[in-house]
């Protein structure tokens, strides 16, 4: 490939060139190029040197392609409009706003992935960069411009305001439910409980579902843990066991039906998905927009 590239001609030549033939000479490819007409001629008589084949028949006042010449063009102008091409591309994705969002995982794949179309649809010229962190000090770091953690809504250097409160309940597959008869709290001594296994110390498990619901812990239960919140909800759609629906996160499947919920039980904590931005950055107009849609997701999340 190296030595194929090497026995190409230099750019210069072939700008000269293309512009002889779509001119119709090489007073109007200098006059075009801000050259003089003694610079495109010799241009020209390069090229036809590194080819080896004349490309023009020169006469007194002008010049006309030769059949080499001629058929030597159209591959001369793909080359161009490809290159042009792929600098207008540059060019205008530099110029195009970019958004820098950081979510956790659980909001990232269940809450702004099937909303991700929506976004591109409302605002098709901006570009988002979306990175998914269970990672505090990850999603924390300088470069995001919009950040989603749960928490209780205090981040240091941070303004926080609450984009989906919380509320946890049992979810499981229809099927799933039909199988273990829990449609009463009883039945859930006879289920397979999922559990998510987090370093966050105030992620609710089942354990603390259960005491904070005032019901007592089903020892002995059957368990299956996983380490993402995604990971789990699939488990419960496969009606591997009855795992714990966040609302946000599971009306997507409770829409769909995927998933329901087999008892009425349910608590609200004052625990939530936070937006942050830092304090100390003003968003850009891009940002703010990105940020106003979020919330408007929210509402419309709420109805």
């Amino acid at each position: 490939m190296r030595r194929r590239r090497q026995r190409l001609p230099p750019l210069d030549y072939l700008i000269a060139f293309e512009a002889a033939a779509r001119l119709g000479g090489f007073t109007a490819a200098a006059e075009r190029l801000n050259l003089s007409q003694a610079a495109i001629s010799r241009q020209v008589k390069l090229l036809e040197e590194h080819l080896g084949v004349r490309l023009f028949r020169r006469g007194h006042r002008s010049v006309q392609l030769t059949a080499e010449g001629k058929s030597f063009l159209r591959h001369v102008r793909e080359a161009l409009d490809a290159v042009e091409k792929g600098v207008e591309g540059l060019q205008e994705a530099a110029r195009r706003p970019r958004v820098s969002l950081a979510a956790t995982q659980s909001i990232s794949t269940l809450w702004l992935m099937p909303r991700l179309p929506r976004l591109r649809r409302d605002h098709p010229d901006l570009d988002i960069h979306l990175v998914s962190t269970d990672l505090d000090r990850e999603a924390l770091a300088s470069e995001h411009d919009l950040i989603i953690l749960r928490g209780e809504g205090q981040w240091e250097n941070f303004e926080a305001e609450l984009l989906l409160d919380e509320e946890i309940f049992p979810v499981c597959a229809p099927a799933y439910a039909d199988q273990k008869g829990l449609h009463l709290l009883e039945a859930l001594r006879h289920c397979t409980f999922i559990e998510v296994a987090s370093h966050h110390t105030e992620w609710m498990d089942w354990a603390r579902w259960l005491t904070s619901s005032g019901l007592p812990e089903t020892e002995g239960a059957a368990s299956l843990t996983f380490n993402t919140y995604a990971l789990a909800i699939q488990a419960a759609v496969d009606s591997l066991g009855v795992a714990l629906g966040w609302r946000h996160l599971v009306d997507g499947h409770l829409a769909e039906g995927t998933l329901i919920r087999p008892l009425p039980n349910s608590i609200c904590t004052t625990s939530g998905y936070f937006l942050l931005q830092p304090q100390d950055n003003p968003l850009s107009p891009a940002s703010q927009s990105v940020r106003d849609w979020l919330f408007a997701e929210a509402r419309t999340a709420e109805c």
